[in-house]
């Protein structure tokens, strides 16, 4: 009986180690899986499985090809337009679904001017009685807003006019590396105004790193987006005037509350000091 059992043992303890060896010659982890080359499933773990390729080939002026992480919100901030306009150039029906690899168009073809922009509005001072203090030609006073706070005054770049966004200071300048805009500190529920006047053609949380935020289309040219915000006073569609309440400063996607707030010259970030007046 002794000498069944120990034979029994033996046997279990062989057959437990050839399964311990067939372990360990399997490959350890799940399989790698690419599901974004040209919407279909490459597994490289399977027997002659190639490792996926995506193209890199260059895509012509007006044109973009989509990396991984790209998001159509982004795309569109840095190309200078509205998503819903890149949208409806590439037939694209849910904005949340583009492909890597995808080649979208992201400046208007030929007779499309893309989302009409309203008229330029002449700023008035505000409405005190008293007459105004004279300023520099370059210089125009704010229009009133409904919060106690006071936008500074504008300055012109050509057909843009600008002003500071929030009355607190410059904790972070634009830095074309780290810091694609300015930051500028207050607290949480401070007034953030529109720098000019323009159609907001972006408000909400879906561009990772920016928390609540609004963009702004100034003309054919220029941007400004306003980040981490509170609270958001506007909506896609709105005009709004330079100086207009559009947000509260909070800190969404931030680590304390500021706004952060960028210029873009035909897409890309530029010094927002450099159309700003000087305080």
């Amino acid at each position: 009986m002794n000498l069944r059992a120990g034979f029994q043992q033996r046997v279990a303890s062989v057959l437990l180690l050839s399964m311990l060896a067939a372990c360990a010659s399997r490959q350890v982890g799940a399989p790698v899986v690419d599901r974004t080359v040209g919407g279909t499933t490459t597994d490289s773990s399977l027997p002659g499985a190639t490792a996926p390729v995506i193209d890199n080939t260059p895509v012509p002026p007006g044109f973009y090809r989509v990396k991984p992480g790209d998001r159509l919100y982004r795309i569109a901030l840095e190309n200078g337009q509205n998503y819903r306009d890149i949208a409806r150039w590439n037939n694209i029906q849910n904005p949340d679904q583009i492909e890597v690899g995808q080649v979208l168009r992201v400046k208007p073809p030929a007779g499309d001017t893309g989302t009409p922009l309203p008229p330029p509005v002449a700023s008035t001072p505000p409405s005190n009685g008293s007459s105004p203090a004279a300023v520099p030609p370059a210089v125009v006073p704010p229009p009133a807003t409904s919060s106690n706070a006071t936008a500074p005054s504008a300055v012109s770049s050509g057909a843009l006019q600008l002003s500071w966004p929030a009355a607190g200071s410059v904790i972070g300048h634009f830095d074309d590396s780290k810091n694609k805009g300015v930051n500028i500190g207050g607290k949480v529920g401070d007034a953030v105004f529109a720098a000019g006047a323009g159609k907001v053609v972006y408000s909400g949380a879906g561009l990772r790193g920016y928390g609540n935020l609004v963009i702004i289309k100034h003309d054919g040219t220029f941007l400004t987006a306003y980040a981490h915000n509170s609270k958001l006073l506007v909506k896609e569609g709105d005009s709004v005037t330079r100086g207009q309440k559009i947000a509260e400063m909070g800190n969404s996607d931030a680590d304390r509350v500021m706004l952060h707030f960028e210029v873009r010259k035909d897409g890309k970030p530029v010094d927002p000091e450099k159309y700003l007046p000087p305080r």
